[in-house]
């Protein structure tokens, strides 16, 4: 069963950790590490202040998860993926023109959504090409629709492995799995290559290892490499390498030629004279001694091996040389260092090092044997090592190039920076694997040509194309959206500031009525009980003075609503309630779809906690509750707070938990609590567009918010059958299909908003819904 967890992954942060964070350094438990094994999973570490990434970041989790350390992806600063080789597939879901404005906006209607995507971040306000800078710049589809480099409606998705018969890989060995025995050199490939052997004239006077015994799929595999100087009489040997199948080194040693240096070829060899001084190592011991470590029946490993075994002046019949095993046209040959990085995601022979250093070109020519025998010519001709050197060198040609990232998140990637190679775009990569991305859509004028060109398809037409194509496909980008002229009949500061009235009245309270000579002092520390006050008036407009307070946080006003509502308060008995406008009619509702959403699964709030506990306290006082996970403070709150989050493991420990709480003390306070209502990225957004009121001015308490009009009424119907085809595509995929649905974001004259995504991995053994 897929699962997703909420562990951080390499992401340390500050005390006062976002809402939705984990603890640094959480991890799985047993149980989940099971899971992982049999399918993947995704931890994802939703990024510190603003749970924010770019779109470079989000590419950097699309490359990862449709390609894999195979075409020299690296798992994405931001999360992590376990066992990505799992992966069935990628879909990414696009809903045009659409923010997370949108997303809150018609909350109740994306049920699917909310419920079955637990990892929520922000996305920067989109650029004019979206989809060409998530996926690649050069892949359109022509005017009447026909493909280039990607499968619009109508086109047919080709087999994974058609575009690689040409591949000299392919060509030289076929496409299934072989035993070792296989890709071991032939008395031909020898005598070609330049190999020593008994019968050559030139190899007089040699060592032979006397390996005759007959070589099977299970013969051992050892690593050998040597470095040469320049002498008298040519290339000789100063040091020999030789490693088991398991990476050990079996010799590491210097050796004194018989003839007089002339070069060290320090830069390559690391050699220098000082080393060499005092070693008394011949060529005749080391010959003797790889004679007697080696087993009848050894097969050596090395790149371009026969320059070593004629420097060692030995013979050995069965050998697998990496730089003619990973086949290239025309009889050139991959360098080792290239192949250690785009094959194995190894940093080799760098730079900054004086000279190579052979048990580790040994460990890494042997490594890259095993992964060939391992994974088959097929899964290696995949890895496209042909696009990966061009785009080497095309970072070798432009070094100053980078690419910027928010430094929020800590992540500056340039593009010649090591371990990584310069990355292609993920279509790019696909396609020179053979395969072809499906992208449906709808594609506006003066876009980028990324999508179906007819304007004319339906979301309903775009989903069942996808409902056939999606299941052939290993990375698919399918875009729905609303009408276009919606978004032009909507201003975005109007409509920016409906959701924000809407927000301030859930948020606000009305409590009373009091006694005309009654202590506000008294009444907002009792209130304050329920969680952080932002702000509290009198009002002296009725008969009897009441007090409208509004909270920071959207638990702790439904908390004084459920708890203080007909108590006695300041020597009065008061009714709490919230504001009555159209806004809040659906209020109640609202609070129980919260209580649902997949990001408050398992976690309750707790109020009344006193300002000089610090997190360090709080851990150490709610440790004891079975199955606690995690605990964070509401970021703005700094180090000290009247409020924070706790996370479980599952409900039925966070319902327990709610039971012995409630109404315990903790240093004198009595603390109160409820099931999360907006523990994640909601309350990120909340905290933001509260703020974003305080600088614009807007009281939602003096607006009523205007009844619907018809287009807006028409609009949630239209959003609500959006989930539903979303949900229907979902329920399709495979198990095991990473699914990130993206909005995108708004940017225009009329105003700019960020994206949002959401992301998770469908579950296996429920082909109607994934269980996050």
């Amino acid at each position: 069963m897929a699962a997703l967890r909420g562990a951080v992954n390499g992401c340390k942060r500050p005390a006062g950790r976002d809402a939705g964070e984990p603890r640094a350094g959480g991890k799985r438990s047993r149980a989940g590490r099971r899971e992982a094994k049999k399918s993947s999973c995704l931890s994802a570490a939703l990024l510190g202040e603003d749970c924010e990434i770019s779109l470079e970041q989000l590419s950097e989790l699309l490359h990862y998860a449709a390609l894999g350390k195979r075409h020299n992806a690296a798992q994405p600063s931001w999360c992590h993926i376990y066992h990505q080789s799992h992966l069935a597939g990628v879909v990414v879901i696009v809903l045009h023109e659409m923010s997370q404005l949108h997303f809150y906006r018609f909350y109740l209607q994306f049920k699917h959504l909310r419920r079955k995507f637990q990892h929520r971040f922000t996305l920067p306000p989109p650029p004019a090409d979206f989809l060409a800078s998530l996926c690649g710049e050069g892949a359109s589809l022509s005017p009447q629709g026909s493909a280039q480099g990607l499968i619009s409606a109508g086109v047919e998705c080709i087999p994974k492995s058609s575009g690689l018969q040409c591949d000299p890989i392919i060509q030289k060995y076929g496409k299934e799995k072989r035993g070792l025995t296989s890709y071991t050199l032939t008395s031909e490939e020898l005598k070609k290559n330049d190999y020593p052997m008994r019968d050559s004239p030139g190899c007089k006077g040699y060592m032979y290892t006397e390996c005759d015994l007959q070589r099977t799929d299970s013969s051992p595999l050892f690593g050998l490499d040597c470095e040469m100087c320049l002498t008298a009489r040519g290339n000789e040997v100063t040091r020999v390498s030789l490693v088991d199948a398991e990476g050990k080194c079996l010799l590491n040693e210097l050796v004194k030629p018989e003839s007089v240096i002339v070069n060290y070829r320090t830069r390559y060899s690391g050699i220098t004279k000082k080393m060499l001084l005092p070693v008394k190592t011949r060529l005749p011991d080391i010959q003797t001694r790889l004679k007697k470590i080696l087993p009848h029946d050894a097969v050596l490993v090395g790149h371009s091996l026969n320059a070593d075994l004629q420097a060692l002046q030995m013979i050995h019949p069965s050998v697998i040389d990496t730089s003619l095993l990973f086949a290239r046209n025309e009889g050139r040959r991959f360098k080792l260092k290239f192949l250690a990085k785009a094959v194995l995601g190894k940093e080799i022979q760098c730079e900054q090092r004086l000279g190579h250093d052979p048990a580790e070109d040994a460990r890494a020519a042997l490594e890259l044997a095993q992964f060939f025998i391992k994974k088959g010519p097929a899964k290696v001709a995949e890895l496209n090592l042909e696009m990966l050197l061009a785009a080497e060198r095309q970072t070798e040609v432009s070094p100053n190039k980078s690419v910027k990232q928010p430094q929020r998140c800590g992540v500056q990637k340039q593009l010649n920076d090591p371990p990584h190679l310069s990355k292609p775009r993920i279509l790019a990569c696909l396609q020179g694997m053979g395969q072809k991305p499906l992208l449906l859509g709808r594609q506006e004028p003066g876009s980028s040509g990324l999508c179906q060109s007819d304007l004319s398809t339906s979301n309903k037409q775009i989903l069942q194309r996808a409902l056939e194509d999606v299941p052939l496909s290993t990375f698919s980008v399918v875009q729905f959206g609303l009408d276009p002229e919606y978004f032009a009949s909507h201003h975005l500061a109007g409509f920016c500031k409906k959701v924000r009235n809407k927000l301030t009245d859930m948020l606000t309270i009305y409590a009373g009525p009091f006694e005309d000579d009654f202590c506000p002092k008294s009444v907002k520390k009792e209130f304050g009980k329920c969680g952080p006050i932002q702000s509290l008036t009198v009002v002296t407009e009725t008969y009897q003075p009441y007090v409208c307070i509004q909270y920071d946080v959207l638990e702790a006003a439904q908390l004084a609503l459920e708890t203080l509502n007909g108590a006695e308060v300041a020597g009065s008995c008061i009714k709490v309630q919230r504001p009555i406008t159209a806004a809040t009619l659906d209020c109640d509702v609202l609070i129980k779809e919260l209580e649902q959403d997949i990001e408050n699964e398992g976690v309750i709030y707790v109020a009344g906690i006193k300002k000089s506990l610090t997190e360090t306290d709080l851990q150490e006082e709610f440790s004891p509750l079975k199955d606690l996970e995690t605990l964070f403070l509401p970021k703005d709150q700094g180090k000290h707070s009247t409020c924070c989050y706790l996370k479980f493991r599952n409900s039925h420990s966070a319902a327990e938990a709610l039971g012995a709480i409630n109404g315990c003390a903790v240093k004198g306070s009595a603390l109160r609590s409820r099931h999360a209502l907006a523990s994640g990225h909601l309350w990120r957004w909340i905290w933001k567009m509260n703020h974003s009121s305080e600088k614009q001015g807007g009281n939602s308490l003096s607006e009523k918010m205007a009844p619907l009009s018809d287009c807006e009424q028409d609009v949630k119907k239209k959003v609500k059958k959006l989930d539903h085809y979303i949900k229907k595509l979902y329920r399709s995929l495979q198990d095991n299909t990473l699914c990130v649905v993206l909005f995108p974001g708004t940017n225009s004259v009329h105003g700019s908003q960020s994206g949002l995504g959401l992301m998770g991995i469908k579950d296996d053994g429920e082909s109607s819904a994934a269980d996050f």
